[in-house]
């Protein structure tokens, strides 16, 4: 069975996420969305509402799972059995961060690989951190994040 991880902060979880998420549950067995909860991050969401965000939206997906995780990311991989680290890319400087980040991981565990997955161009523009930019100044987040999580993104900046 090929397991894969996509970890991030989800901060929170995006279009160009869950199109990652998409696309990887069609390329391995299982995908688990690990949601790092970092202490060095201020994130405005807790890691609880970032699971909770995700679990909403990969229902439509037999094969994904979401769980949280801090530490090593090998370590958390390992845990659940997974050979395969899923990165999505949206720039060429997402790639050098990226790419560091993969060669950092092989020499703690050279039995995991990366996988780099490019976002779809629609979503190329999309990060959480513009999405929290236009929440807070109460945009409108159609089209940038899942639409049933809009109104808790809504209710976090009013």
């Amino acid at each position: 069975m090929r397991i894969a991880v996509y970890p991030g902060s989800f901060d929170p979880i995006t279009n160009g996420h869950l199109d990652i998420i998409r696309r990887s549950a069609k390329l391995y067995d299982r995908v688990i969305v690990g949601v790092l909860d970092n202490i060095d991050k201020k994130p405005v969401f807790s890691v609880e509402e970032r699971r909770s965000m995700i679990e909403q939206v990969i229902t439509e997906f037999d094969n994904v799972s979401c769980d949280t995780f801090s530490g090593l990311l090998v370590d958390f991989a390992k845990q659940n059995h997974a050979s395969v680290i899923v990165k999505g890319l949206r720039t060429v400087a997402d790639f050098e961060y990226e790419l560091q980040m993969a060669l950092l991981n092989k020499a703690l565990n050279p039995e995991f690989e990366t996988m780099f997955l490019m976002t779809d161009t629609k979503y190329s523009y999309i990060s959480s951190s513009m999405v929290k930019g236009v929440a807070k100044y109460h945009g409108e987040l159609e089209g940038l994040v899942p639409h049933s999580i809009i109104r808790l993104i809504e209710e976090k900046y009013q």
